[in-house]
């Protein structure tokens, strides 16, 4: 039987129409704990199913080091049909109620060692399309805070400039990592904006086109991901982590499996990947 426990909406910011950040904290105990990479499901009652709960896994954008709430970034779907329950969170104000189920999910939990029980420090990129992002954001602050040294990329791919909905904060992240010092916290942030050539981009002079094509060779033989490391990427030295519509799983897998790549899903028979990714659809 699901037990469903019970949160107040404490903040509200409406990046655009269809686009909010939201943050919840239980009204019973505090925050539960969680992994980066995790999802909770929240629930409300449809008016026009006589009050039946309708519920939906959304990607935790906070970190386990945060316990004052649960941060998440909601795309309001409306095609083909509007979504049941993201058009209700729409509608949801600071001080509601709404319910939700302790988080979990494996698929994108931060690799700790390989097989063999060693420590897996490969460098960590992160690749998400719209608010596949929200992982990742919280992947960032977690290695942040937990002082980890690994080098981690996160690349984000979005249509329009105003949804690129955690720019500051990785913004800071990179700065910060550049006032320390890579040896203390190795960290950059990129952006890909897929439709440069509409007015309301007028603005953007970073990558253009959809996110995976930080991974496309130009004709230095080098991808833009790879120019801005300083390295070439192999399956020895990187761990991929990807989130958002299966379009943006297999077009990184494109560029990804001719250099050897492999995913979580179908690993070698020694149980070795170097792709996790989790889809919307």
């Amino acid at each position: 039987m699901v037990v469903d426990n019970k949160a107040t909406v404490t903040y509200v910011q409406l990046l655009k129409e269809d686009l909010v950040i939201i943050r919840l904290v239980p009204k019973d105990g505090p925050v539960p704990e969680y992994k980066a990479g995790q999802f909770i499901t929240l629930g409300l009652p449809n008016p026009v199913e006589n009050g039946k709960i309708v519920r939906r896994a959304y990607s935790i954008a906070s970190h386990p080091e945060n316990r004052d709430y649960v941060e998440l970034v909601i795309r309001w779907v409306r095609k083909p049909l509007p979504g049941r329950l993201t058009t209700q969170i729409f509608n949801i104000k600071e001080g509601d109620e709404i319910l939700w189920l302790k988080p979990t999910g494996r698929a994108l939990l931060i690799n700790e060692e390989f097989t063999n029980g060693e420590k897996d420090n490969r460098r960590i990129v992160c690749i998400g399309g719209g608010t596949g992002l929200a992982p990742f954001v919280s992947f960032a602050q977690h290695l942040h805070d937990s002082g980890d040294k690994r080098e981690i990329i996160v690349l984000h791919g979005a249509s329009y400039v105003d949804e690129l909905s955690y720019k500051d904060l990785l913004t800071n992240l990179e700065n910060e990592s550049i006032a320390r010092g890579k040896d203390q916290w190795n960290f950059r942030y990129r952006a890909a904006i897929s439709r440069p050539q509409e007015w309301f981009n007028r603005s953007w002079a970073g990558q253009v086109g959809r996110v995976e094509t930080f991974l496309r060779p130009k004709d230095s033989g080098l991808s833009s991901l790879e120019e801005l490391i300083g390295d070439k990427i192999t399956k020895e030295n990187t761990i991929f982590y990807v989130c958002g519509w299966q379009g943006t799983i297999d077009g990184v897998m494109d560029f990804l499996n001719p250099k050897g790549f492999v995913t979580e899903h179908d690993k070698r028979e020694d149980g070795s990947f170097e792709v996790k990714y989790e889809s919307y659809g």
